[in-house]
């Protein structure tokens, strides 16, 4: 960003699960299902080495985890089959929630005339069940799975698929992207986006996420907005922690 230029952002790219989506185990449930499917049991050492590295990688495309997991195509697309299967009928269950003010979160954004999209690690039927069963199908201005986008994270295929469907801003330094993985903080790195949040409501801790490139850790989406008017403020923005105090300077790209 060039001395003098004033700060603006006007694409906002926000995760689902762990950030806007409570989780609650659900993926680890769904894992539980597709690794049955491939003859892994619960309680064997296999199975735990899997779920550690499900864990690890929380953010990542699913079928990018099959992948690694299970080696050849044929089995890791039976497993990420079983995967979406699984979460799907959890979330018809009922077992799907919006985390703590993330719909007025996405809301001010709009309101504030930002351009928001919502982006998934799951396949597009589940990511399509989860905004059905929150009511959020006309939340955002577009939703992103990784087939829609080429690769998921943390390649920044998604954050730049965003920019161009959009055509919300003119450069990637006038994004934002918020999300609870290392994998989140990746991505938005890669993609050049300036302010790139993580926050605390999901897979990955505080540690994590700043040594995965985070220019801010928050206790939650809701406080993306303000980090974002104090970024365009040029003020040294601190990170919220999970009792709401303040702790550390943000750091963000130029």
């Amino acid at each position: 960003m060039s001395t003098g230029e004033s700060r603006r952002i006007g694409l906002v790219v926000l995760d689902m699960a762990g950030t806007t989506v409570a989780d609650d185990g659900l993926v680890e449930r769904a894992f539980a299902a597709a690794a049955a499917e491939l003859g892994v049991l619960p309680g064997s050492p296999v199975h735990a080495e899997q779920l550690a590295h499900v864990r690890a990688t929380m953010g990542e495309s699913k079928i990018s985890v099959f992948r690694h997991l299970f080696g050849d195509e044929e089995r890791a697309q039976r497993a990420n089959a079983a995967f979406e299967k699984a979460y799907a009928r959890l979330v018809d269950a009922g077992h799907c929630a919006p985390l703590p003010g993330a719909r007025a979160t996405v809301e001010r954004l709009r309101a504030e005339g930002r351009t928001v999209v919502l982006t998934t690690g799951f396949a597009r039927a589940t990511q399509d069940a989860i905004l059905t069963a929150l009511g959020w199908t006309d939340l955002a201005d577009l939703t992103l799975c990784p087939a829609d986008a080429g690769r998921g994270r943390p390649y920044p295929d998604m954050v730049l698929a965003a920019l161009l469907r959009t055509g919300a801003v003119a450069a990637v330094q006038d994004v934002a992207v918020a999300g609870d993985t290392s994998y989140d903080m990746l991505t938005g790195r890669r993609a050049g986006a300036s302010v790139v949040a993580g926050v605390l409501t999901g897979a990955h801790g505080e540690t994590a996420l700043r040594d995965a490139g985070a220019t801010a850790v928050l206790a939650s989406v809701a406080d993306l907005p303000d980090l974002i008017a104090e970024y365009e403020a040029g003020d040294a923005a601190v990170h919220r922690t999970t009792d709401g105090t303040a702790g550390g300077t943000a750091e963000y790209a130029s």
